[in-house]
Parts: structure tokens; sequence; C-alpha cells
């Protein structure tokens, strides 16, 4: 019972020491607030009022309504122009995509023959244009279909593909953007929090105050954990439930309690890394230093950027065993697909035992560190 008074009075002295710190204090208002609406709308792979031309020298029906299927909100409204517009239009960036469809395209087409539209893209724009040029290749390849079978062409295939886009149907962006910006928020200030708080005592030399006093590493160690790790509990609750569902109107499939249970397993893991890059650097600078070539690595690596798929297989067997890659992985699986426990306690038991495990670690080195100051 005294140790756990130590722990609450520890961890109250630790959140009072962070409600004078405007500089984290903004930067966890920021990453769970702005940072979370900049991400699902400031950066998008959807594409979006794209400006198109079509030179139609057919001036058929087909390809007038082929110049109709182009519509909001990924083209803007198609221009008729000529071809000698073609060149002016695209370096002057005017147009970015610009159909030509041949004299009697539509005759060929009823002949059974392959007649070719050429597509010019402005390429400068690299995501727009290679997303443009396949939203193109379908909307032609459905028209075409389309008045063929209405002009009583059979060109049905023996099966019919049908493609269907589980947990985010309309390819939206900010479905994914926005919850992976939390995702690894989590792990970047955790890290960032305990960290900073350890160097903080250490430099305005409340550690050695602390150490004459009756308490026990673990309880000092214990304090940042609840204390930091209540902060980002109810910083991710409020992105999730607000800025998430609120603001962006972005669902959330699985329980929200259920996820906020195992980040805080994880933070016990995020929390003793923060710890244990406090007590191996001697300043702020060198923490940055440490935080870019070890933590950002590992987020990268964890699934959430690029799958864990396009690894190499070791480096995948590797990252499997980093709560990170868990962590990540959880995370999805009750945000996007509505995982429930019965699925996700493996995650969690990893994050969990190499949490523990990590947390001893830094609890010994916290040790040293201390003998070192005495």
């Amino acid at each position: 019972m005294h140790s756990l008074q130590n722990i609450l009075r520890l961890g109250m002295k630790e959140l009072y020491s962070l409600r004078r710190d405007a500089v984290l204090l903004i930067l966890i208002g920021w990453s769970f607030s702005v940072g979370i609406y900049a991400a699902g709308t400031g950066f998008s792979t959807d594409l979006h009022n794209a400006a198109i031309a079509i030179v139609d020298e057919d001036r058929s029906q087909l390809s007038t309504r082929i110049s109709q299927a182009f519509l909001k909100p990924e083209f803007r409204r198609p221009e008729l122009i000529s071809f000698d517009e073609i060149d002016p239009g695209l370096d002057t960036r005017r147009y970015s995509f610009i159909l030509v469809i041949p004299p009697d395209f539509e005759k060929d087409v009823v002949r059974g023959n392959r007649p070719a539209i050429q597509v010019n893209i402005d390429a400068t724009a690299t995501m727009q244009a290679g997303i443009g040029a396949n939203h193109i290749a379908s909307i032609l390849a459905q028209e075409i279909e389309r008045y063929g079978k209405e002009q009583g062409q059979d060109a049905s295939l023996p099966l019919s593909l049908v493609t269907r886009f589980a947990f985010n149907p309309n390819l939206s962006s900010p479905w994914f953007s926005s919850v992976m910006e939390i995702i690894n928020n989590v792990t970047m200030l955790t890290v960032v929090l305990t960290g900073a708080a350890f160097i903080r005592e250490r430099e305005h030399g409340t550690l050695e105050h602390l150490m004459v006093m009756p308490l026990a590493p673990f309880e000092i160690m214990l304090a940042k954990v609840w204390a930091n790790g209540l902060v980002i509990i109810l910083a991710v609750s409020f992105a999730l439930w607000v800025i998430v569902e609120s603001v962006l109107s972005v669902p959330i499939a699985g329980s929200i309690p259920l996820f906020l249970a195992g980040v805080a397993l994880y933070l016990f893991f995020a929390s003793a890394l923060g710890i244990l890059l406090g007590t191996v650097t001697h300043s702020m600078p060198q923490f940055g230093l440490m935080f870019i070539l070890l933590i950002l690595p590992m987020m990268l690596l964890s699934g959430g950027e690029t799958p864990l798929e396009s690894q190499p297989v070791v480096l995948q067997n590797v990252m499997r065993l980093v709560p990170s890659t868990q962590f990540v992985s959880f995370a999805q699986a009750i945000l996007y697909r509505g995982a429930g426990i019965d699925i996700v306690w493996p995650h969690f038991l990893m994050v969990t035992v190499v949490g523990l495990a990590l947390f001893a670690l830094a609890g010994l080195r916290f040790r040293k560190s201390i003998a070192a100051i005495r």
C-alpha cells in the first residue's frame, strides 16, 4: 500500500511537470487533433476534381456517351477541344488528361474491331496520373461494353467477376490515413514523453532529490508509465471519438474500449523504451538522434506504412517479435475490421510479455544510472 501511494504521488508530480511544459502540451494537442485532421484531409490518394478534355473526331453516340461518363468528384466536366489544343493544354497544365477519340470509332466497335483511344496524361503529378489512368481505362471499358450489349453484341464471359472492397468500400484515403496517424502517434509520443520526463528531471536536478527519498526505482518508473499513459489514452480517446468519428466522419468498425485496453498494454513497452533511451542519453539532442535511429525505422517497418509481407523474410520474422508490429496488427484488426478479443488476444499477449521484459531491462539500466548518480 505504501508503494502504491508513492507511485500515485510521483505520477501526480509527473502530471504537474507536464502541465508546466508548454512545448510538450502543444505537441500532444496538435498530434491528436489538428495533426489527425491534416493527415486525413491534407494528403489524399484519391482522384479529385481532375481536369480532363476530349478531342472527339468521331462525333458519334458512343463518343458522346464516353464524354458524359466522366463525372464529379473524380473529374471535372470534360471540355471538347480540337487536336491543335492538346499540346498547349498540357504545357500550361490546364488539363491533366486529354482523350483523343479517332474517326469511325463507333463503327469499328460495332464491327468488332479494336480501335484505340489515345490518352495524353500530364505525368508531373505522378500519383494523380497513375490513379487517373486506371479510372479512365475502367470508364472506357464499361461504356464500350454497355454500348456493345445495347447493339446486340454478346460480350458476356462464362463467369462474372465481382470485386468487393472490404472495410473501406469507397477506397477513401481518410479512412486509412487518419487512423494510422493515431497509431503512429501513440508510439512516438509515449516514447518522447517518458524519455523527455527522465532527461528533464536529470537536467533540472530533481532526480537527485528523488534519490534521497525512500523510493524504489520501479516506483519511479511505474509513476512515469501511468501518468504519461493516462495522457496518451485520453488523447487517443479524444482523437477517435471527436476528430475521426465526428469531424472526419470515419466509421470505426470495432470496439474503441477494446482498442484502448490494447493501447494500455502497449504503453508498458513504449514507456519502457522511452525510459531506456532516457538512461543511455544525456540530453534531448542525443535523445532525438536515438529516436531517429531506432524509433522511426521501427515505426516504418511495423506494417503501418508498408505491408509486412513486402519485406524480406528475415526482416519479417524479426519485426513480428517487436510489439510495435503487434500493436499495428491488432489496432487495424479492431478499428478497421471489427475484430474481438477472441481474435486479438495473441497480439495482446505478445505485447504484454515483450513489454514487461523490456520494462525489466529498463529497470536494470535505471538502477545503474541511479548508482552512477549516487
